[in-house]
């Protein structure tokens, strides 16, 4: 692949290797998550994998995990 890119249809990044971390069975609707090479995370939504990929950078991830674990997202829960 020549360029990765916020944004890009998900199906360019191949159909292997997706995995859903946060799968709660609520009916496939989840997200999936793509580890590429260069560390860098791609997202996509389970019930849409031919949408868009969210591209994250590997120190996005890693705040993200780390304020939600920290309770920095509880405020979507109420």
């Amino acid at each position: 692949m020549d360029r990765i890119y916020n944004g890009m249809p998900a199906t360019e990044l191949g159909t292997t290797g997706w995995r859903k971390p946060w799968s709660g069975g609520n009916g496939g609707s989840c997200v999936e998550a793509l580890r590429l090479g260069d560390g860098r995370v791609a997202l996509r939504q389970s019930d849409d994998p031919d949408g868009p990929a969210l591209i994250c950078s590997h120190g996005d991830i890693v705040r993200f995990i780390t304020g939600v674990k920290a309770g920095a997202a509880d405020f979507l829960l109420v």
